[in-house]
C-alpha cells in the first residue's frame, strides 16, 4: 500500500536578498539627481524598513525604487506590507515590513479553496504558519499546486518538502 505524498505551503523571504535590494536602493537614491536635496533615505530598523523624504510624492518615489529592486531580486511584492506616508516634523515617513509565514485567516482561505476546488483526494491541515497538503496521488498534489498558483491569494506562496 502506497503511503500519502505531501508538500508544505509556506511563505518565506530570503533575508539576504532583501538586504541586497535595500543596499541597491540606498545606492541608487544617493546617486539620482531627482533625490538630491530632498532628504530621501531608506533604512532598515529591526523588522521594519523606514523610508524618509521631504514630501509625500518623494517618499512614494523612494518606495518605488525599493520595490523595483525587490522585484529584480525575485521577491514578490505580496511579501511587502506597506503603510501609508505620514508627516513627522519636516519630513514624510513610510514604514514597510516583510511578511513571513502565512497568517491564520489566509491559511483558512487556502484550506477552503483546496477543499472546494481542489481534487477530492487532497487533504490540507494548518500547522502554525504553514500548510501541509497530502494525498495518495502525486498528480492530485500537482493539480493542487497549479490551483494555488493560479488563485489570487494575498500571500507569496512557495511549495517545499514535496515527497
Amino acid at each position: 500500500m502506497a503511503s500519502d505524498s505531501t508538500f508544505d505551503v509556506v511563505s518565506k523571504v530570503d533575508k539576504q536578498e532583501v538586504a541586497n535590494a535595500l543596499n541597491q536602493a540606498q545606492k541608487e537614491i544617493a546617486q539620482r539627481y531627482d533625490f538630491k536635496g530632498v532628504g530621501a533615505e531608506i533604512d532598515f530598523s529591526g523588522e521594519k524598513i523606514l523610508l524618509k523624504a521631504n514630501s509625500e510624492e518623494r517618499v512614494l518615489a523612494v518606495l518605488d525604487v525599493f520595490e523595483s529592486k525587490i522585484i529584480k531580486r525575485g521577491i514578490s511584492l505580496k511579501s511587502l506590507d506597506n503603510g501609508e506616508p505620514f508627516a513627522s516634523g519636516k519630513e514624510y515617513r513610510l514604514e514597510t515590513s516583510i511578511k513571513e509565514g502565512i497568517e491564520q485567516d489566509v491559511a483558512k482561505k487556502i484550506n477552503k479553496l483546496i477543499r472546494d476546488e481542489g481534487p477530492k483526494s487532497v487533504k490540507s491541515t494548518i500547522q502554525g504558519d504553514e500548510l501541509r497538503v497530502s494525498s495518495k496521488s502525486r498528480d492530485d498534489l500537482q493539480a493542487t499546486m497549479a490551483l494555488l498558483k493560479s488563485s489570487d491569494i494575498e500571500a507569496d506562496l512557495q511549495f517545499v518538502n514535496f515527497r
